[in-house]
């Protein structure tokens, strides 16, 4: 009985696709914390935390989804929310409905320094990840991370909202 998997082997084209697609993968993340972290000492994981709530129902999210949705252990969003919080831009609070479990809320500071980020992660996202690309490309691009989003997991991905950033709290 042989093991199927010691007869693959990455080489030619897709060792390259592979490689190309690994270095993004490394590369992509600082340089989206760069512009964000610069002018406003907040990451790009910690703009997700904010941009999530601040679509959400009353601008508030159980932590166990916000961890979902950011793909994250809840230690590391304790972590990310702790400092975030401390900025005033969050707040956590006993959840109503189930005392369990705890809800991570936008403030007016939170949402303020949201609708100053904006502009500058999307034009980073824009500088480095559409612009490059034509309409073509940017349209297979979309495609082909939904098909690889649904072999990591059955479970949708983020969406984005239909509407633009809410009105104020």
């Amino acid at each position: 009985m042989s093991d199927s998997t010691t007869s693959i082997r990455l080489e030619g084209d897709d060792l390259a696709t592979w490689a190309a697609l690994a270095t993004v993968l490394e590369w992509l993340p600082p340089a989206l914390d760069a512009a964000l972290v610069r002018d406003f000492d907040l990451t790009h994981f910690e703009y997700g935390i904010l941009f999530a709530l601040a679509h959400a129902p009353e601008h508030a999210l159980r932590m166990t989804v916000l961890a979902s949705y950011a793909n994250s252990s809840l230690s590391r969003l304790s972590r990310a929310i702790s400092r975030v919080e401390g900025r005033g831009l969050v707040q956590r609070s006993r959840d109503p409905l189930d005392g369990r479990s705890t809800l991570a809320t936008l403030t007016e500071a939170g949402l303020e320094m949201l609708e100053k980020a904006n502009p500058v992660q999307a034009r980073t996202v824009t500088e480095l990840v559409l612009e490059p690309l034509t309409n073509a490309q940017r349209r297979h691009l979309r495609e082909i991370s939904m098909r690889i989003q649904r072999a990591i997991r059955e479970q949708e991905g983020w969406q984005p909202p239909t509407t633009a950033l809410p009105v104020r709290l």
